[in-house]
């Protein structure tokens, strides 16, 4: 009789590991900033930008060629998704940034709030009173819920280590040049609509995974999902933002502004405006999706092991 060697099929461990991944960030968090590749990520491109920048869309989308072949190539090189995906993921940073805020709003010490603000978000922190940073911090943990945690893990589980690494570049990249300012406005294009495309499914299922530990808010979700992010003239934030607003009862949205530049974010939600408290219950709800989360890759992963061996110990016997 002759045997037929099983085949290697990567996929199966990809969700496992990407769950272990997730696991890590709870339990360590990121590596120091001088030691995270990130942060080397993020030089590398500053040195890319200033030797090819030029106003327009062709150098954009090459610069963002060039980030994702990194971001990618990298996650080629470590070859683990588990080590990929806790590089990827910021989970428990998330959360402890948002908490600092919080404690010091409780401490009523306004000026160590905004001081923390940037950590979490872009707006400019200036003049922001106590219920305007908890709606800036409340905002911002739903939207990197989506960033730090659903999608990175989402691009894991799918394409392994490339895809964890990849997706943390196409993010990062978005931040350093997708920006609406004169600078980037042709020049990062390419990087915010690429950000756009890659977390367009992990949004949506961040919204299912809310809705999924708040059941009792599930139908409230859902009508602000559908009726009220389309506004948002983020196509992803507005979905996790809303979401959070009807999972956790509040009304977020209003006049952000960013330096110079101040935009007019459509009303999320029907209940009431943001404090200091509701930072603490963001956090719980982000980390209720990541747990849900992380157990659903772990079964995902190993039904499909059990699948796979099944599958090849059939092989074997033929």
């Amino acid at each position: 009789m002759v045997r037929h060697r099983p085949r290697a099929y990567p996929w199966p461990a990809w969700p496992a590991a990407a769950a272990l991944g997730l696991l890590l960030d709870r339990a360590f968090g990121e590596p120091p900033a001088s030691l995270h590749p990130v942060g080397w990520f993020g030089r590398a491109m500053t040195l890319a930008e200033r030797a090819d920048y030029q106003d327009s869309h062709a150098a954009g989308a090459l610069h963002t060629m060039l980030g994702v072949l990194l971001g990618a190539g990298a996650g080629a090189f470590l070859r683990s998704a588990t080590l990929s995906t806790w590089l990827a993921v910021a989970g428990r940073c998330l959360g402890e940034s948002a908490l600092t805020v919080a404690r010091a709003l409780n401490r009523g010490d306004l000026e160590a709030a905004r001081a923390a603000l940037p950590a979490l978000v872009g707006r400019d922190p200036a003049g922001l009173d106590e219920s305007e940073m908890a709606r800036a911090v409340v905002e911002s943990v739903a939207e990197n819920t989506v960033d730090a945690l659903v999608a990175p893990a989402f691009w894991a589980a799918i394409c392994g280590a490339p895809g964890a690494l990849g997706y943390r570049a196409v993010n990062t990249l978005d931040a350093m040049v997708g920006h609406r300012s004169t600078r980037y406005r042709a020049y990062g294009w390419a990087s915010a609509r690429l950000d756009d495309v890659a977390g367009y499914l992990p949004a949506r299922l961040t919204a299912a995974l809310v809705a999924a530990v708040r059941p009792g808010r599930a139908a409230a979700i859902w009508r602000a999902v559908h009726s009220q992010a389309p506004a948002h003239p983020s196509p992803n934030a507005g979905v996790a933002e809303a979401a959070f607003a009807a999972a956790l009862g509040l009304r977020l949205g209003g006049c952000n502004r960013y330096g110079d530049r101040v935009e007019h974010r459509p009303w999320l939600g029907q209940g009431r405006p943001a404090d200091r408290s509701d930072i603490r219950r963001a956090v719980r709800l982000s980390e209720d999706v990541s747990r849900l989360l992380t157990v659903i890759l772990a079964a995902a992963g190993l039904a499909a092991h059990r699948r796979h061996s099944d599958g090849a110990s059939r092989e074997v016997e033929r």
